[in-house]
């Protein structure tokens, strides 16, 4: 007879903070106000290697900081195109993802970009070779940094900057729509587990945060965990497949005043005429970021959500059917929970570390129509695979409303059908039909990226990755 060997749970990996990007693991936080998005090309290879070695050293690294924070930071994503233009070899290259050696425009269709989400339409470049994010305190030091960073640029034949996107908080910490966004994040394992209540997943002993290889590469993921720290996901070769990961950047243009009408002239339908009410049912949270699952019949006034437990709430249990938030719930629809059977095995390796600032001014309150201002979010989320994790939350849950029960009613927060004929059910008795659905949110740009540890940027620029 075979006796089962026991699986030992080892103790978590270490991240090597000092190693990794900043603002990957946690977020910069609120404090940091602005943030801009610098798109350049490479044109000469020689060039951008020796303008890549100057930045190498000035990247902010995921260690924490001892003396409060530093007026700007800097990091550095590459596109599949900027890997090949800075001269890594078909080797290497090879060992890429396949959507991320595809590109993101690539992959449109099946993302639901089309239409005027097409990237014929998008107003940012759709193939560029790398991308600087930088963060800064205030306006002031935004500037300073961002003139530095141009005349370095400038010293170099071969560079060019293609477009500048400029991002910035809202008062409130609230995206266009007027919610408060960004606190559900997931719970990383030795980095965030303050966050494991409802934010990781539950085993035997609890709620535990999240595999650090679900996000960074080099460490062992959900499938690995409880092994030896050998079995690690995919990764490129080399240096480059330890303290990496892949970004995913979307520009996403918001129709605030379209939703606001909607909102409007839908509510006189809506049992009870409550216009709040149905906006908490479209998103699943109140305004203020309080859970409709918890509370159904108002905010929370006191909720915060980087509380300790403000996001421990699963749905099966106290609202399976849906008739607190509906199962059609933009946050219902982006991380079920254990909606969708099984406990949370289902879902729970789909999450994605996500870093959206909004950008363009707000509209303002009194407005009843367009003024003719862009404004919208620059989403960006961390991944270790972008297939597993984005493109199938995007793919399966928003665009496709089927494993949800809703056929292919798609996410009516930020996807509506070209024809206009989606709807979204409010269950109720009886259930409240929310349609026809608009387009209120609309694609005009996007990149897959890889963002290098530091070690692996440098051996980049020296031209030693491979």
């Amino acid at each position: 007879m075979t006796i089962a060997t026991p699986r030992i749970r080892r103790t978590p990996p270490v991240p090597d903070l000092a190693d990794i990007q900043g603002g990957i693991l946690r977020a910069y936080g609120n404090d940091y106000s602005r943030t801009t998005y610098l798109f350049v090309n490479v044109d000469e290879t020689r060039a951008g290697l020796r303008w890549l070695g100057r930045l190498v050293d000035d990247v902010t690294s995921a260690r924490p900081w001892t003396a409060g924070k530093p007026a700007t930071t800097l990091n550095v994503a590459l596109t599949y195109d900027g890997l090949r233009a800075l001269g890594l070899s078909a080797e290497l290259l090879a060992t890429f993802s396949d959507e991320f050696r595809a590109g993101m425009a690539a992959r449109a269709a099946q993302l639901g970009d089309v239409g005027t989400s097409a990237p014929e339409y998008w107003d940012t470049p759709a193939r560029a070779h790398v991308i600087l994010i930088v963060n800064a305190l205030s306006e002031d030091d935004l500037t300073g940094r961002l003139a530095d960073l141009r005349a370095d640029l400038g010293r170099y034949e071969g560079l060019s900057l293609m477009h500048e996107e400029h991002a910035s908080l809202l008062p409130g910490v609230r995206e266009h729509f007027g919610f408060a966004d960004g606190f559900a994040q997931p719970a990383v394992e030795g980095v965030t587990d303050e966050k494991a209540p409802g934010g990781g997943v539950r085993d035997k002993d609890g709620w535990r945060g999240l595999a650090l290889g679900e996000f960074v590469l080099g460490y062992p993921d959900e499938s690995g965990r409880d092994s030896d720290g050998q079995d690690l996901p995919s990764a490129p070769a080399g240096p480059l497949g330890r303290n990496s990961t892949y970004g995913v950047w979307r520009k996403l243009e918001q129709d605030v005043a379209l939703f606001r009408e909607t909102l409007r002239t839908s509510a006189a339908a809506f049992p009870g005429g409550d216009e709040e009410k149905l906006a908490a049912k479209i998103v699943g949270r109140w305004r203020n970021g309080t859970p409709i699952v918890l509370s159904p019949d108002g905010p929370a006034a006191d909720f915060r959500g980087n509380d300790p437990g403000a996001n421990d709430f699963l749905y099966h249990d106290v609202d399976a059917d849906g008739r607190r938030c509906p199962l059609g719930a933009h946050i219902r629809r982006s991380n079920p929970r254990d909606s969708i059977g099984f406990g949370e095995l289902l879902s729970f390796r789909h999450r994605m570390l996500r870093r959206g600032v909004p950008y363009g001014p707000p509209l303002p309150p009194e407005a009843t129509g367009p003024d003719g201002q862009q404004r919208g979010l620059i989403f960006v989320c961390y991944v270790a695979s972008i297939s597993r994790q984005f493109e199938s939350v995007q793919v399966q849950w928003l665009e496709d409303g089927n494993v949800f029960g809703l056929g292919h009613d798609k996410d009516f927060l930020i996807r509506g059908p070209a024809d206009g004929s989606g709807k979204m059910t409010v269950p109720g008795e009886p259930p409240f039909f929310l349609g026809p659905q608009p387009t209120f949110v609309t694609t005009r740009g996007g990149q897959y990226l890889f963002v290098p540890g530091i070690t692996g940027l440098g051996a980049v620029a020296a031209g030693t990755a491979g």
